[in-house]
């Protein structure tokens, strides 16, 4: 019997078998059994994280959202802290399924927002892949990658802070939602919260707000301008910027022809159609001081950097520095002087000089019909109210005193080396055709004298001087800066008067005292920023001199009457621009009246700045004792001549009480020198005057009383 044996069987005596690789088999073995073990424990790693993924998406799935954010009023308190406006998002929400959406709504919507939104499940990674090439090659943050529900996460459950603690439960809460409604169901939601700007929450309050439509009734040129608010509802506002809004809804439109949605037909007609706006706040932003509000809304967000949603519905107190009778009395003297037919405008703002506070501001006539706030308007000439700019810098010059004398007549000037000439006229081409002095220029608003002023001491100062003084709109050193003929706002010539008012001492307007959280915590609080601007002294002169305006022949004289207190202050009249700045030692006001298209102003409507001054000062401090402005160090109240400006003895014929800076007062005498030594003279703070010698011309009692007061 034959045993059979296997073929690999090896006989005695038989060859070995040779491996056809035995080097490379050798060498490589090792690696390969390390292989397998790392790819053993590759595979129990991701059967872990398998196991992981499952728990936590059962995990996720078990769990309820969180209940979303409840809006909590806001408010904006008054000085006195009472309320003057309050804000809350509910008030102005308006929420719709999504079939009561128009069609073009939502393809403007997904195709600038998120127009992969039915394609990811919450997080698109093709596009956050995009927006990080587009971003390292601008080097910027051009592009985000959040969806929309990821934005719906964020506004539903969450604040706005860049903290990783908050992007996490962003990611959490935007899986939950994938998790738990479908596409249309995230979508609607998305639609009905966004914020559209100016308080309007969803798209069917942003369409009734914007057009009085329902958001099933929007043009695909009205969705797609609404869909180009939200990315920034102050930028692309159309009330507040039609020209990036018009651009943005380009943008929009070329987002969907690339879509498909539309056709390049349709985006062009779209784009061309001319929108009807209705007035912005008809219905829920009329009311007290609406300009006022306005301008905190725009400190609150765009400088103290408050974030919009947390305005609208974060519960925030927001204390401001607005005098409520200030500002009632500010309305009420527009209303009164300004014909109700009239389309002239007018604005009106109020600065207490010692604190900075804004008290009062309107910025026009009709807030439901234009918001404009003409209070901040940079194009309109401040004319001769602009001259006491020019004339304290012919004081500090220290070669021209309150007595420094030129002829008013026609005159023509050369300047740039003789190359140019200017030839000013005074109203009316009315001219002493004498000589004058400064006190008399200012009164009577003399416009050869001031030119004759900044030849005299140099455009370039007078520029100096008015930016010390917070005049920050362009100049040129030209010799028609002295009549005005720059641009300057309201705002900057009330704050720059104040610094008369003050001392010399400017400090810098303020209309947010602080803002505090729904719990307390100050979120900001101001803090006072002041200069010495100019010396006491100098102030105390100019005021001297400004008070002579509202004198008998000064060109404020027609409202003396009204105002029962000292006041200072200067008008100031171009073809198309009617002005009165002037202050008190408690308030410092700015009223402007015109046109906004630059229309001229008859003699009629150029006269009504100053009735309006004149009624808000004395409807605002009706209640307060008048004050004096107080003499500092520094100052000389001499009688002199007004003639030949010299110091007046007893046997002057005419004498009067100037105020100089110590140091610039007249050293020769009209008359009697013996008398002129009889203590004619008084210095700020510690001098003393003997009136023996007091002229015997009757005087009124006001003017004894002033003169009491100053001696």
């Amino acid at each position: 019997m034959i045993k059979w044996k296997p073929p690999y069987f090896k006989r005695k005596g038989a060859a070995k078998r040779r491996l056809a690789f035995p080097q490379l088999s050798e060498r490589l073995l090792p690696y390969i059994l390390k292989l397998r073990k790392w790819l053993r424990r590759v595979a129990a790693a991701l059967a872990v994280v398998a196991i992981l993924m499952a728990g936590l998406y059962l995990y996720l799935r078990s769990q309820a959202l969180p209940v979303s954010k409840i809006s909590q009023t806001s408010q904006m308190l008054d000085i006195q802290g009472h309320v003057i406006d309050t804000f809350h998002a509910g008030e102005n929400r308006r929420s719709v399924p999504l079939s009561d959406i128009n069609h073009y709504v939502v393809d403007a919507t997904l195709a600038i927002e998120d127009r992969r939104f039915y394609d990811h499940a919450g997080f698109d990674l093709k596009g956050m892949a995009r927006a990080v090439v587009v971003n390292v090659q601008s080097m910027s943050a051009k592009q985000g990658a959040s969806t929309l529900t990821q934005q719906l996460a964020r506004n539903l459950y969450l604040s706005h802070e860049r903290t990783w603690q908050r992007k996490l439960k962003e990611a959490v809460y935007t899986a939950q939602l994938e998790m738990n409604y479908s596409k249309d169901e995230i979508l609607g939601m998305y639609l009905n919260q966004i914020y559209y700007g100016h308080g309007s929450y969803g798209i069917e309050a942003a369409a009734m707000m914007y057009f009085d439509k329902h958001a099933s009734e929007l043009s695909l040129a009205e969705s797609a301008m609404l869909a180009g608010i939200p990315k920034g509802p102050k930028y692309y506002s159309p009330y507040l910027n039609m020209k990036n809004a018009k651009d943005r809804q380009w943008i929009i439109l070329e987002a969907m022809k690339e879509g498909g949605s539309i056709t390049e037909e349709q985006a062009e007609a779209a784009y061309g159609e001319i929108l009807n706006f209705q007035p912005l706040g008809a219905e829920q932003q009329e009311g007290f001081a609406p300009y006022f509000r306005d301008y905190i809304r725009y400190l609150a967000v765009e400088q103290i950097g408050i974030d919009p949603s947390m305005l609208n519905e974060g519960g925030i107190t927001i204390y401001t520095t607005l005098d409520q009778e200030a500002q009632a009395a500010a309305e009420e003297s527009i209303k009164e002087i300004m014909p109700a037919a009239s389309e002239q405008q007018a604005a009106l703002v109020a600065i207490d000089p010692r604190t900075g506070y804004i008290k009062a501001m309107v910025g026009g006539r009709d807030y439901a019909k234009n918001q404009y706030n003409r209070v901040f308007a940079s194009t309109r000439q401040p004319g001769s109210s602009f001259k006491p700019f020019l004339y304290l810098t012919a004081l500090q010059s220290g070669f021209m005193s309150p007595v420094t004398r030129f002829k008013s007549e026609p005159t023509v000037f050369s300047y740039d080396e003789g190359r140019k000439t200017y030839e000013p006229h005074n109203y009316g081409d009315k001219y002493a055709n004498d000589y004058i002095d400064m006190r008399t220029a200012i009164s009577g608003s003399d416009n050869i004298y001031a030119v004759n002023t900044i030849m005299t001491v140099g455009a370039d100062k007078v520029i100096e001087t008015a930016r010390k003084l917070g005049i920050r709109s362009r100049m040129q050193p030209v010799p028609s800066l002295a009549l005005g003929t720059f641009p300057a706002s309201p705002f900057e010539m009330a704050a720059a008067y104040g610094v008369f008012a003050n001392a010399g001492l400017r400090v810098e307007p303020v209309a947010i005292l602080r803002i505090e959280d729904r719990k307390g915590n100050v979120l900001y609080e101001a803090k006072p920023k002041e200069e010495q601007a100019i010396t006491a002294a100098e102030a105390y002169v100019m005021t001297s001199l400004l008070q002579s305006v509202f004198d008998d022949g000064g060109t404020a004289h027609r409202v003396s009457a009204t105002i029962k207190r000292p006041v200072a202050g200067k008008t100031g009249t171009t073809a198309t621009d009617a002005w009165l700045v002037g202050y008190t030692p408690e308030l410092a006001a700015a009223v402007w009246v015109g046109y906004d298209k630059d229309r001229k102003l008859t003699v009629a409507e150029a006269h009504r700045a100053a009735p309006i001054f004149a009624r808000f000062i004395e409807g605002t401090l009706s209640a307060v004792p008048p004050k004096y402005f107080r003499v500092p160090e520094g100052v000389v109240n001499v009688l002199i001549d007004p003639v030949s400006g010299k110091l007046a003895a007893a046997t002057c014929p005419n004498r009067r009480f100037e105020s100089f800076i110590a140091g610039t007062e007249p050293t020769e005498v009209c008359g009697s020198t013996v008398d002129a030594g009889n203590g004619s003279e008084h210095k700020g703070g510690n001098g003393s005057t003997d009136s023996s010698n007091q002229p015997q011309k009757r005087r009124s009692w006001w003017n004894d009383l002033k003169r009491w007061w100053t001696d």
